[in-house]
């Protein structure tokens, strides 16, 4: 089989991206540093990463995507015997782990250039409402009608995302019991039921501590609190 060249430079593409997410884990590198330093830690050519990527911004959106992508299917696997309440209390607790900070700076960085430039972070912004339908279908499979599910996925994310963006520019300023308040926002009498469900988790919803395991285990409600 002869493969076109769109499809080698696909491959070519995602094996970079693996390389990337290789050297540099968890983390992000910041959009003060450039392509060349990049390609350095990776092992790899400036040249390539602006042929496959574009820009340092796009190096930075393919990695948050896939980084993300990854995330998220973890937590909605681990979520599948939880309720709508556990998955956004472990969505919290994933993205305020202290070694997300880089990640989800850098996801705002990202979010303020596609504000600007959305036909060049096309791929990234269609990426963005894979929470949003994984919290609806929750919702769904716990009695709420397609149009109250989305909603109440949909200020669910946003308000998770504010209140990152807060702890991002004012540290430590938020709300205790932001996860509380998040749950609290959401529409109708669902909003109580769900706050009891989030009371009832074995992790405390007050606290903004890092997880004892990675993202999967954020979202098991047999996962034990990280110790005092």
């Amino acid at each position: 089989m002869i493969l076109s060249t769109t499809e080698r430079k696909g491959d070519a593409r995602e094996r970079l991206l693996a390389r990337l997410l290789d050297a540099f884990g968890e983390a992000l590198p910041s959009p003060e540093v450039s392509l060349r330093e990049i390609a350095a830690r990776t092992e790899t050519s400036h040249a390539l990463l602006r042929y496959h990527f574009g820009s340092l911004p796009g190096v930075l959106a393919a990695m948050l995507k896939a980084q993300r992508s990854r995330d998220n299917e973890a937590l909605f696997a681990a979520a599948q015997q939880g309720t709508f309440a556990n998955f956004v209390v472990a969505i919290w607790r994933t993205y305020t782990r202290p070694e997300q900070l880089s990640r989800v700076r850098g996801f705002f960085h990202v979010v303020g250039l596609a504000a600007y430039r959305p036909e060049d972070f096309r791929e990234f912004i269609d990426s963005l409402d894979d929470l949003t339908k994984m919290l609806a279908s929750l919702a769904e499979r716990e009695g709420h009608d397609t149009g109250e599910a989305l909603t109440m996925a949909t200020v669910a994310v946003a308000a998770i995302r504010g209140l990152l963006l807060q702890e991002v520019l004012t540290p430590g300023v938020h709300s205790e019991n932001a996860v509380d308040l998040i749950l609290r926002m959401l529409p109708g009498n669902a909003a109580s039921a769900a706050a009891g469900s989030a009371a009832d988790a074995p992790w405390s919803t007050t606290t903004n501590a890092p997880p004892s395991s990675p993202a999967a285990s954020a979202a098991n409600p047999s996962a034990p609190s990280p110790p005092e």
